[in-house]
């Protein structure tokens, strides 16, 4: 019970964060692109800190899991393609594919050193 309530904390934190981040950042792919990307290296400090399952089940799970969003970045990328922008919508589903990536890395790389 209460990991449902530490993935339920982190899942409503990350939302209000997500919500909150993208209503500053004006630009609509950008805002997508950039909460991947922080989430991603996030994700990659608690893993790389070797976190213990109450972080990793509120950070990990709730936060980072609520905070990123594979949806909006698969639906965006497909409205690009039915716009006919084909090369907006691949350098968006690369740039978010390489930079949550290259984020979750160097976030356990820095995780490793923290911990």
């Amino acid at each position: 019970m209460i990991e449902f309530l530490l993935v339920g904390t982190g899942g409503i934190l990350g939302a209000w964060s997500r919500y909150l981040l993208t209503d500053r950042v004006d630009r609509r792919v950008l805002d997508t692109l950039l909460v991947n990307a922080l989430g991603s290296f996030l994700l990659g400090v608690v893993l790389g800190t070797e976190a213990t399952g109450w972080m990793v089940a509120l950070l990990g799970i709730g936060f980072c899991g609520a905070f990123t969003t594979f949806s909006t970045f698969a639906f965006e990328t497909v409205r690009l393609l039915e716009t006919g922008q084909r090369r907006t919508a691949v350098a968006n589903g690369l740039g978010n594919l390489v930079s949550a990536v290259l984020a979750v890395v160097l976030g356990m790389g820095i995780g490793t050193v923290l911990s």
